[in-house]
Order: C-alpha cells, then sequence, then structure tokens
C-alpha cells in the first residue's frame, strides 16, 4: 500500500512537469514584440522623442526626468522646460537658467530670463529667453561646448546643448 501511494504520488508530479507548468511571465514581458491584451505594440514605449512641441532641439536633464527645448535663430534663444517624455511645459520657480559655453578658450555665462507665458502659474515660468546674437552663434558651434544649468524642484540638472541641422538627431546618452 505505501509503494502504490509513493508511485501514485511520483507519476502526479511528474505529469505536472512534463505538462509544461512554468513560472509566470510577468506583465510587459511578452515575447519578441511586446503587444498587451487588445492588440497594441508598445514595444517603442520608451522610445526617444526627436523634437520638442516648439520644433526645437532637445536637451535631456537628469536620466530624462526632465527635458529643455531649445529654440533659437540668428539673434535669440528661447529654453522651454518640458517633462520626461518631452510633451508637456513644466512650469518652474526659477527667474533664469543659465548656457556655459567656451568663446575660444574664453568661458562665456549667459543667463535667459523666465519669460512667462499666459498658461504658467505666477511666480512660475516655462520658457527662458535672451536676445544675443553671439549665444545664437555659440549654439552652432561644436568647440563652444554648451551646457544649460537650470535648478527644477531644488535640483540642479544640466544638459548638452546642441543643434542638429535639417531634423538630424543623436540621441547620445551622458
Amino acid at each position: 500500500m505505501l509503494l502504490k501511494n509513493t508511485l501514485s504520488a511520483l507519476t502526479c508530479g511528474l505529469m505536472l512537469v512534463a505538462s509544461g507548468c512554468g513560472p509566470a511571465q510577468p506583465a510587459g514581458s511578452g515575447g519578441a514584440a511586446a503587444v498587451d491584451e487588445h492588440g497594441h505594440d508598445h514595444a517603442d514605449a520608451h522610445a526617444h522623442p526627436t523634437e520638442g512641441p516648439h520644433h526645437g532641439d532637445l536637451i535631456e536633464l537628469g536620466n530624462e526626468e526632465f527635458h529643455a527645448e531649445m529654440v533659437h535663430d540668428a539673434a535669440s534663444v528661447t529654453i522651454y522646460i518640458l517633462d520626461g517624455s518631452a510633451r508637456n511645459l513644466v512650469p518652474i520657480d526659477a527667474t533664469d537658467v543659465t548656457i556655459n559655453a567656451k568663446m575660444g578658450e574664453t568661458p562665456r555665462q549667459f543667463k535667459l530670463a523666465a519669460s512667462r507665458q499666459e498658461s504658467d502659474p505666477e511666480g512660475q515660468s516655462s520658457r527662458f529667453t535672451l536676445a544675443d546674437a553671439e549665444l545664437a552663434g555659440l549654439i552652432d558651434d561644436e568647440a563652444a561646448a554648451p551646457r544649460l544649468s537650470v535648478t527644477i524642484n531644488g535640483n540642479a540638472y544640466r544638459g548638452t546643448v546642441s543643434h542638429h541641422h535639417d531634423g538630424e538627431h543623436d540621441h547620445a546618452h551622458e
């Protein structure tokens, strides 16, 4: 009787293993193409945005916690502070943001003043501007190595400013 019970238990255990029971896969770990139960493909849910809502160049701040969007012409530079998706404006309480650059071997610092938009709460701004042809020219000069410095919610962020002509975009991580 003991042998019969032992053999029955062993047989049941082997059948369980042979039937393919295995650990459940965590949600979102689906096969090669991550498709949810509704048939939507989310394979590039973490796709990097290539331009901001104003069609400017993006500057990564933190580990994509925030972005800044830079729009410029020959005479001025505008920076917009955006969320991690680079789609939505983020008003901050800073009175200015700074772009540091080199002019030859001489370091230069440019302060872009807050330029509050109508949608920004009182005392905050998501837009910062400076009418300065010298800065606008340095943005296109790789040797100038321009970097944006901004404080958001008490945390300092720095990001590399790079201008991409004709829609070129190389999303390099620091």
